[in-house]
């Protein structure tokens, strides 16, 4: 009987550790799917987001590393229609943004505050710009992964683009402009590009 009852546990521990082992080979090849199969949309459907969306999608930008785990990162959600065609709707390539579900305007705070010696400093933030890069990666990728779309168009460091932004969402001095991220349902136009380039790669040195 014991040895019968020793068994049963010995095979539900193998049963046990299949399903744990599948669904971890599972989880990698569903995470990096979605890395690979990540595009660039620019042609939406004009469908809406719900507000349950955006949150899933910052709350993915905001799980990014950053420099000393500062989180330098703001965003702005730009939803209303009028907003978005009084902001974004100028220029060849405004669909893109007018018939997005919402606009996420990627920022980050160009200065921060230290305490050294119990007296508390504010000095440039050398590296919002690469932590905020991650952030809006982060967020490309979790749209895609919600079967939505999205494009990452640059913002800073063109000044005038980034001061005519910074104008219309009121930022404060220190909050700037990275990234103007359109999202929404895909129109199904855009596809996922093979960008691996074997050449690209050096081991140990160039």
């Amino acid at each position: 009987m014991k040895k019968t009852v020793f068994k049963a546990f010995c095979l539900l521990g193998l049963v046990i550790a299949g399903i744990s082992c599948c669904q971890s080979v599972s989880t990698q090849e569903a995470a990096l799917a979605n890395i690979m199969n990540r595009k660039s949309v620019r042609n939406f459907t004009g469908q809406k987001l719900s507000k349950e969306q955006i949150n899933t999608l910052l709350k993915a930008a905001m799980a990014a590393p950053s420099a000393m785990n500062y989180q330098p990162w703001c965003f702005v959600v730009v939803d209303d229609e009028e907003r978005i065609a009084e902001v974004f709707g100028q220029g060849r390539n405004s669909e893109m943004f007018t018939k997005a579900g919402a606009v996420i305007v990627v920022c980050g705070e160009t200065t921060m505050k230290r305490n050294r010696g119990g007296e508390s400093s504010e000095q440039p933030n050398r590296f919002w710009f690469q932590d905020c890069s991650a952030a809006t990666e982060n967020l490309l990728l979790a749209a895609e992964a919600l079967g939505l779309g999205a494009v990452w168009t640059g913002c800073w460091p063109i000044e005038a683009r980034a001061e005519k932004i910074a104008a219309e969402l009121g930022l404060p001095e220190n909050i700037q402009p990275l990234a103007v991220v359109p999202v929404g349902y895909p129109a199904g136009e855009d596809q996922p590009k093979d960008k691996w380039k074997p050449e690209k790669i050096h081991y140990n040195r160039w």
